[in-house]
């Protein structure tokens, strides 16, 4: 019995740590991994899709206020409102989250557009309605010759 508590002892003291000094360093991320949902509120239109299909129903989507929340202690890292998002605005990010104090929602806002984008996006639209007329008046056009 001594021998064997002499060897683990020589071992703990000669060997490569067991821990990680966190946060200072962290352990390497397994693979397989689910870790966390996040959000790219530049691109997410807040449809309400992935709350509708959220089985633990932890997100919240409000498009009137422009707010999109999740209740990441609830969350069971299914991966279903990232599969259904049309946009593709959510990810399962594979690492760690961040400790935390004490429970709460983690609330994003829908950033708000400046005039020059909005104007942008405006002739954007246009131009895209003006090719898809044109697009359609050549099809009218070809047609008619054919007839």
């Amino acid at each position: 019995m001594g021998t064997k508590l002499a060897g683990m002892t020589l071992k703990s003291l000669f060997g490569k740590p067991e821990t990680v000094r966190y946060p200072f360093e962290t352990k390497p991320v397994p693979s397989g991994l689910k870790g966390h949902i996040e959000n790219d509120m530049t691109k997410c239109i807040l449809c309400g899709i992935c709350q509708k299909t959220c089985p633990a129903d932890v997100i919240g989507v409000d498009r009137k206020a422009g707010k999109w929340t999740i209740n990441h202690f609830g969350c069971v890292q299914c991966g279903s409102c990232v599969r259904a998002c049309p946009k593709k605005c959510l990810s399962m990010e594979p690492s760690y989250q961040k400790p935390l104090r004490e429970m709460h929602q983690e609330i994003l806002e829908k950033p708000q557009e400046s005039e020059e984008e909005k104007a942008a996006k405006e002739a954007e639209k246009k131009a895209k309605l003006e090719a898809a007329m044109k697009a359609k008046a050549e099809r009218e056009r070809k047609a008619a010759e054919q007839a």
